[in-house]
């Protein structure tokens, strides 16, 4: 979150804004392929590396595969430029003259190009210059008369990390020498375990099965949810009650048979979780610091904010350990007990007051066993100064999902059940499940409440369909959210992060308006724009603004208008 009115956005945000923008305009160009015809084959082989490296030939040693990060199956490959070489891999394939093929792969990397020489016609290639997660890279080329075999590739640049690639395909005409196999049907998953359970919810994991993309919970036999990771929390669940779970693996092949069912029984009502976070909850950034919004006092946040966070905590010298510090002096006075007691009064009106860490200036690193120890005791020890119900993970700098994981973890268990854990990652740490934020959301997800992204300070981005919106939309809302709801967090773990005013963010601002009708468009399927979700999510948790403050420089528009649409969502 911004500490400033209009935060000019650091050099390495203005990279990664320049780079995807070249990421929208590849989109786009794919978006616009032909998808395969009946008649066509895959002419490379060992397209997904699921045999090592056989039939394929990485320059100076550079390649070799790997089982994760992987696209789909069991293998990847990995490749390794140096300053003196760029990690060529290639392959020849069988071609038939005069015919177009479609050449794409998925890759992850920096500087990762993707194409074809020995045409016959013209050369092609294509590229991105950042992909943190996978992304698919597509060009098409047209064989010469003459031509029955050309050579594709993959290759990074000098000097730079290592790159991925799988699911490498050359679409088009049997040019004689067939087609690589396509997957086959996962197996079923096993060990199935319950977890942390609450009254209206159970967390479950399983182990990961080779070859598979996806998985399928059921519970009491039907179909609850699919997700991509091998873990899920089943929500919306009665307190007390036992309850049958199932899982299966799916995969381009089909699903596999279901695991062996567990049974798993929720906690009394009243037990655990967060009781004083409604269904359908308004979160707020509350500012400890004057930056020209409207100075408050936490007694001075409207009603209809449901969680109150308050920006920010600070490092100490402690690697990992935060610290709070009221600024009194900048808030006309005021005093830390009255401080307290505001928060005591929130809690009360049956409201959460937690302590976000982090902020466009934070600088907290969680990155081994003894900084996670040293946030969980130093977050600890101000929920109890203070009261705060819990923590905000605002960390826009980037995070270790182990650890942070491990951090969050303890703390719970020193808040006994009753950790309010909420967070507000950039969309750029929501694209992937394989990125560090996402990752610790998943790791964390049965003590999770609800993260809130910041759908702003971010240009264009891909959507859950792999289309590029352009921020400011209800299309920008709802097709990002989607990466989240499909990803594996539950819908009740989501909430659309927005400005509260043009001045709130440097960029990104939409009316509120746009806001109710994305959340509209998410819960019950009207209002959508352009993108319209393949399912409705009505246990969606709701909304965010950056902040309070500027939602009272702006006579609280954005709070008097999507707060009562938030707690009127079925």
């Amino acid at each position: 979150m911004p500490r400033t009115a209009h935060p000019r956005p650091p050099r390495r945000r203005r990279l990664l804004t320049a780079a995807l923008t070249a990421l929208a305009a590849a989109a786009a160009t794919l978006a616009g392929s032909a998808p395969a015809t009946a008649a066509e084959v895959n002419a490379a082989r060992n397209a997904g590396y699921e045999s090592g490296l056989s039939d394929w030939t990485c320059s100076a040693g550079s390649g070799s595969t790997v089982g994760s990060p992987v696209h789909s199956g069991s293998g990847a490959l990995r490749a390794t430029p140096t300053a003196a070489d760029n990690a060529t891999c290639s392959q020849t394939v069988a071609v038939r003259p005069g015919s177009t093929y479609t050449l794409s792969a998925y890759v992850q990397g920096s500087y990762v190009y993707l194409g074809a020489s020995g045409t016959g016609s013209t050369d092609v290639s294509t590229w991105t210059p950042s992909a943190t997660g996978w992304q698919q890279l597509s060009t098409t080329f047209t064989t010469g008369p003459g031509t029955t075999s050309v050579t594709v590739y993959t290759h990074g640049w000098y000097g730079q990390p290592a790159y991925f690639a799988d699911d490498f395909s050359v679409l088009g005409p049997d040019g004689g020498g067939g087609t690589d196999p396509g997957p086959q049907v996962p197996d079923a998953p096993g060990g199935l375990t319950a977890g942390a359970v609450t009254p209206s919810s159970v967390a479950l994991s399983w182990t990961p099965v080779p070859g598979a993309t996806g998985y399928t919970v059921y519970r009491d036999g039907t179909r609850y949810a699919a997700v991509s990771g091998a873990s899920a929390t089943v929500t919306g669940l009665a307190a007390a009650t036992s309850y049958r779970f199932q899982v299966s693996a799916t995969n381009a092949a089909g699903e596999s048979a279901r695991s062996a069912q567990i049974t798993a029984t929720t906690a009394p009502s009243g037990s655990g979780g967060s009781p004083s976070v409604p269904r359908h909850a308004v979160t707020g950034y509350w500012q400890n610091f004057n930056n020209g919004a409207t100075v408050q006092k936490i007694s001075d946040v409207p009603s209809g904010y449901d969680i109150i966070a308050v920006a920010f905590a600070d490092a100490t010298s402690t690697p990992g350990a935060v610290t709070f510090s009221l600024d009194s002096a900048g808030l006309g006075g005021y005093t830390v007990d009255q401080f307290k007691a505001d928060i005591k009064a929130k809690q009360a009106a049956g409201k959460s007051v937690v302590l976000s860490i982090g902020g466009e200036r934070g600088t907290i690193s969680v990155n081994d066993a003894a900084s996670a120890a040293h946030f969980a005791d130093s977050a600890y020890a101000l929920m109890q100064e203070y009261g705060f119900d819990g923590v905000d993970i605002d960390l826009e700098n980037g995070l270790d999902p182990t650890y942070m994981s491990q951090a969050l973890r303890s703390l719970s268990q020193k808040a006994g059940g009753h950790l309010v854990l909420t967070m507000a990652p950039q969309t750029l740490d929501m694209q992937s499940t394989s990125a560090g934020y996402f990752r610790t959301a998943l790791n964390v997800k049965d003590i999770l409440t609800v993260v809130n992204m910041q759908y702003y300070n971010s240009g264009s981005m891909l959507g859950c369909d792999g289309k590029v919106y352009a921020q400011g939309t209800v299309d920008f809302l709802t097709a990002l959210a989607c990466i989240q709801l499909e990803g594996g967090l539950a819908p009740s773990q989501v909430g659309l992060g927005l400005p509260a005013s043009p001045r709130g963010a440097g960029s990104g601002y939409v009316a509120p308006s746009v806001v109710n009708a994305a959340l509209d468009c998410l819960t019950q399927g009207t209002s959508c724009g352009s993108f319209k979700p393949a399912r409705t999510y009505p246990d969606l948790r709701g909304a965010m603004t950056w902040s309070t403050n500027w939602d009272a420089a702006n006579g609280n528009a954005w709070s008097n208008a999507v707060g009562p649409h938030v707690h009127g969502l079925p």
